[in-house]
Formats: structure tokens, sequence, C-alpha cells
């Protein structure tokens, strides 16, 4: 056994510390967003406590005033201690307060909170060996998935991840069929259909709950004539002819991947293109250690692998399977040429072509 460190232990004591710091931070920075005291000091600039529960509606300042001193420090908005007054940074506000930025987090917050709520059933799972079935672990998971993942999508698919496929965006811009498997609430979906309006859009997901969300998504972006969402699981999909076939962050999270890949093989055109966004990751675990790699691990144990497996095969690759692997899996599947298109801070976008 290792001689024990005070200096290690004291270091380890400290990171403890900042890491429950931010697990407690997560009520209070949801209230916050439901309640609108980030967006309000966004828009309104530095306020007291007073101030503030003033212009978010007349809140409860004692109650505004404790909510703020936490988020000061949490390090989340600045306080100036002399005139007592709170206020979002513009580095602060691109987290908490803009929803189309890039490194817009509410979502992540969300997302915490229903893994949190979930933990009964993923550790009974781990007792039994059994997974825990999509959208049942919290109340509204896949909101929150949705949620995380929007930023994400609103800064990358049309800007980078489909412009780095071969000839795509042009099929795309003259008319093409495009297959959104695992659609969920539908962001993906509409988000390329407003970019290409000639192209025919269908999203797929076997959540039923996702495609009433994705449906109503449609009908308020007023697109709901021309973009269509199904109840379908990946493997039974009917339609074919597909131009694109486009996975967000859905493929790990399949029980048969493989399955999957094969099918996708055969609704594809032979000269389309199969296009897998998925989760940053190295290939050997030890490389992934890392704030990332953290986030996506813990999420994985407790979303991505319980829901894999709960369907047949229950492959369970996890949100970290790594290039390698996703490679051997669509590999599998009939296609030939697979290649990394794009990498990204947060997620790698493989093409794969017959």
């Amino acid at each position: 056994m290792a001689q024990l460190s005070e200096d290690r232990l004291n270091t380890f004591v400290g990171k403890m510390l900042a890491d429950l710091g931010g697990a407690a931070s997560v009520p209070t920075v949801r209230i916050g967003i439901r309640l609108g005291l980030f967006d309000t000091l966004h828009r309104t600039g530095a306020a007291t406590a007073e101030e503030l529960a003033e212009r978010a509606g007349g809140l409860a300042p004692r109650y505004v005033r404790e909510w703020a001193l936490a988020q000061a420090a949490n390090g989340y908005i600045d306080y100036d201690s002399e005139s007592e007054h709170f206020e979002l940074s513009p580095e602060q506000a691109m987290v908490f307060a803009i929803e189309d930025s890039p490194v817009y987090l509410a979502g992540a917050f969300d997302l915490v909170a229903a893994m949190i709520e979930g933990e009964p059933k993923v550790e009974h799972s781990m007792r039994t060996g059994g997974g825990v079935r999509w959208g049942d672990s919290a109340g509204c998971l896949f909101c929150a998935t949705g949620a995380f993942f929007r930023p994400g999508y609103v800064n990358n698919i049309v800007q980078n991840w489909l412009p780095a496929l071969d000839g795509i965006t042009a099929r795309l811009r003259s008319g093409g069929k495009v297959a959104d498997v695992g659609c969920g609430v539908g962001f993906s979906t509409l988000l390329m259909a407003k970019a290409f309006p000639t192209s025919e859009f269908i999203g797929f997901d076997f959540h039923e709950p996702s495609i009433a969300e994705a449906r109503r998504h449609a009908r308020d972006h007023g697109m709901g004539d021309r973009v269509r969402f199904e109840i379908a699981k990946a493997k039974e999909i009917e339609e074919g002819d597909f131009d694109l076939i486009t996975f967000f962050d859905c493929l790990h999270d399949m029980g048969d991947p493989r399955g999957c890949a094969r099918h996708m093989r055969e609704i594809l055109k032979s000269d389309g293109s199969w296009m897998i966004v998925e989760p940053a990751s190295a290939d050997r675990p030890k490389d992934n250690m890392n704030p990332v790699g953290r986030l996506y691990y813990n999420a994985s144990t407790m979303i991505c692998v319980p829901t894999s497996l709960d369907q047949e095969v229950g492959e369970g690759l996890g949100a970290q399977a790594g290039e390698t692997k996703l490679t051997e899996v669509i590999r599998d599947g009939g296609f030939r040429h697979v290649r990394r298109a794009f990498t990204g801070p947060f997620n790698m976008v493989l093409e794969a072509r017959a």
C-alpha cells in the first residue's frame, strides 16, 4: 500500500471541494435560467439584488440576493462588493444567456439533473446487467438531451459538418432526399431543412414523445408542411433511396449498431453519403482523461450504455467508443469507404460511402 502524502491529500480534497461546488450549482443555475435572472442581467446591465429582483418580474429580493451571491462565488456572474452590484460579463453571457452561442450550456445543467433523477434505475441495472429504456430514466431526459446538443448543431451542421462531406451541399441545394435517423426532438432536421429548402427531409426516431415534440417544433417554425417526422426504429425504416443519411450523436446509443449500419447501406443510394456525428474521443481510454472525456464518460454511464443495453443485441459502445471501433462497426454494415471528415472540440464527423 502506498504511503499517504499529506500534500497529495490536500490537493485531492481541494479538487473535491471544487467539484462539489460545481455540483451544488446545478439547481441554482437551473432556477436562474428558468426565472430569467441571467437573461435579465444580460439585457439590463449591472444591478443590485433588489434591482435584479424587480427587473426579473418582481421576485423575492432576499432569495435573489442569495442566488446572486452563489453565482458570484461560482464565478458565473461578477460582483462588486463596494457597490453591491452584480453583472454578467460578455463571456459569461455566452454560456448562460445567448441561446445560439456555441458554448450556451443551459441544456448541460438540465442534462445533469436528469442524470441524477435517473440514478436509482441505473444503479439497479448495474446490479442486474439490464438496461434502462430511453426516456424512462428521467422525466424529460429527451428534452434535456435536445437542449444540450442544440447549440452545437446550430453552429456546426450547416456551417461545418455538411460542407465537410463530398459533394453533399451541392446535392442538397439541387434537391436531395435526407433521412435524419435518431432525430430526437427535431432540431437537427429542421436546421438542415431551413438551409436547403429544395430538399426533402424526414426525421426518424423510435421514441414517440420525441417525435411528438419534433412535430410541434416543425409547426412552430412554419415547416410542418415540408418536413416529416416518423416513429421508427433505425433497422425498420421502410423508406429508401436517400441521398444523405445523418446520425447525430446516436449510433453509440443503439443496441445493434452493426445491424443499423447494414440497414443504412440498404436504404442509401449507391452514390449517397452517411454522416455519423459522434462525441470526440480517442481510441485509448487513457487519452480521454480530460474535461470533455470526463463529461462524456459520466453521461455514458448514466445514459448511453443503459440505453444500448436495454435494446436487442445490446452492444453498449458507449459515448467514447473512438474512431477505430466506430469505423469497424460502419464497415460491418457494408461501407467500404469511411473517413473522418471533420473534428471539433466536442464532436467528430465520419463520412461513410459504399
